[in-house]
């Protein structure tokens, strides 16, 4: 948890911390754009874009209200594969995933939880070099999406 508040402080888009260890930011745009932009930074950075998964678009087909989400999951190998060599059960929070959405007030957030944090529990040091980089980029990817 120490690196995550670290970057809190170091980072130029503010994140604050909600529902526990889940970090939130504010973006400009609508959950589409932010989307749009969160995505270009992952294939910019030459990370795998596995699934964009539009959760309002599949409530609406089951006939359900839901505010506008976008879940984006991407990893990059040389990254999550360390972790899962440190202990296969972070195969279980892999690949990473942030999330889009409209809030109460139509304002898009961008979310995403530290992998210090999502590895707790596990037999993987959150000190180690992997779990910083990829603290790292996450966090240049919320800037980026955010548009500020």
């Amino acid at each position: 948890m120490k690196r995550g508040l670290t970057l809190i402080a170091a980072c130029s888009i503010a994140p604050t911390l909600a529902f526990g260890d889940i970090m939130t930011v504010e973006a400009e745009g609508s959950v589409s754009a932010v989307m749009d932009r969160l995505e270009s930074a992952v294939d910019e950075a030459g990370a795998t874009v596995f699934a964009r998964v539009d959760h309002g678009a599949g409530a609406e087909a089951a006939g359900l209200e839901l505010q506008d989400a976008q879940l984006l999951i991407f990893g990059n190998p040389q990254l999550g594969t360390q972790a899962m060599q440190d202990d296969i059960r972070a195969g279980l929070q892999l690949p990473l995933r942030m999330l889009v959405y409209g809030d109460d007030s139509g304002i898009a957030q961008i979310a995403w939880q530290m992998p210090a944090d999502m590895f707790d529990g596990l037999d993987i040091d959150e000190d180690a070099e992997y779990v910083g980089r990829m603290e790292d980029a996450l966090t240049k990817f919320a800037e980026a999406a955010a548009g500020k």
